[in-house]
C-alpha cells in the first residue's frame, strides 16, 4: 500500500509539474525572443560607441588601470591577458556569428506567430499546448539556423574560454604551493615554541581542539602571505605592460 501511495503521488506531482510547465512555457518563450534582440542591440551599440572613441586616450587610460592597479586584482588582469593571448578576436567574431543567428531565428519567430493557416482569425501559436510550442519552436531554430557557422563560433568561445582556465590554474596552482610550503614552515615554528603555552593554558576537555585550530591558523597565514606575494608579481608584470601600452599611446597622442 505504501509503494502504491507513493506512486501516486509522484504522478500527481508530475502530472502538475506538467501542468506547470505548459502555462508558463508560451510567456517563457515570448519573453526570450523579445528580451533576446534588446540585448544584443545594446551590446552592438556599446560596442560601436567604443569603436568611435579616440582609440589611443582609451589605450591611455585602459594602460593607467593596468599599471596602478594590476596588484588589487590579479586574477581579473591574468584572465583578460590570457583570453587576449588566446584569441579575444577570434571571440569577438564568434560572438557577432552567434548574434546574427539569434537574430535570423528572432525574426523566423516573429512570422511564425502571425501565421494563420487554418484561416480562422487566430494566430496558431495561441491555439496550441506549451509542449507543442516548445516543439515548434525548436524545430523552427533546429531549421533555420546555420549549425556549421553556430559550432564554429562555439569552438572559438571554448577555445579561449579553456586557455583562461589553463593559465589561471597553472598561475595560482604556484600560489597554492607557496601558500602550503609557507603553513608547513610556520607550523614547525608553532609547534615549538607556541603550541606547548596554549595546550598549557587550555582545559583538558578542550585540548583536542588545540591541534587543530592551530593548523588553521597557520594555513591561514600562509595563503595571506603567498597571496600577497602574488599580488606583489602581478602588480609588477601588470605595470611593466601597462607602462608599455601608455608609452606607446602618448606617442601617437
Amino acid at each position: 500500500m505504501a509503494a502504491d501511495d507513493a506512486e501516486e503521488t509522484a504522478a500527481e506531482v508530475m502530472a502538475k509539474a506538467a501542468e506547470l510547465l505548459q502555462k508558463i512555457a508560451s510567456p517563457f518563450i515570448s519573453f526570450v525572443f523579445e528580451s533576446i534582440p534588446i540585448v544584443i542591440n545594446v551590446a552592438q551599440s556599446s560596442y560601436n560607441f567604443y569603436k568611435r572613441l579616440p582609440t589611443n586616450y582609451i589605450h591611455f587610460l585602459i594602460g593607467t588601470i593596468m599599471c596602478f592597479f594590476g596588484g588589487i586584482y590579479p586574477t581579473v588582469f591574468a584572465a583578460i591577458e590570457a583570453a587576449e593571448h588566446g584569441g579575444l578576436t577570434t571571440v569577438r567574431k564568434a560572438l557577432k556569428d552567434v548574434s546574427e543567428e539569434i537574430l535570423i531565428i528572432v525574426e523566423e519567430s516573429k512570422k511564425d506567430d502571425a501565421t494563420d493557416e487554418d484561416k480562422d482569425g487566430v494566430n496558431d501559436v495561441k491555439q496550441i499546448s506549451g509542449k507543442a510550442l516548445m516543439k515548434r519552436k525548436l524545430k523552427l531554430v533546429l531549421t533555420k539556423m546555420d549549425p556549421n557557422k553556430v559550432n564554429a563560433a562555439i569552438q572559438s568561445i571554448y577555445k579561449v574560454w579553456m586557455s583562461v582556465l589553463a593559465v589561471l590554474t597553472i598561475k595560482f596552482a604556484r600560489t597554492i604551493a607557496l601558500a602550503l610550503s609557507i603553513s608547513d614552515f610556520v607550523k614547525k615554528f608553532v609547534n615549538r615554541f607556541i603550541l606547548p603555552i596554549i595546550r598549557g593554558a587550555t582545559p583538558p576537555e578542550y585540548k583536542k581542539w588545540v591541534p587543530v585550530i592551530s593548523d588553521w591558523c597557520c594555513k591561514s597565514i600562509g595563503i595571506s602571505i603567498a597571496w600577497k606575494v602574488q599580488s606583489v608579481i602581478s602588480a609588477f608584470a601588470s605595470s611593466m605592460a601597462g607602462g608599455l601600452i601608455i608609452s606607446r599611446a602618448l606617442l601617437v597622442i
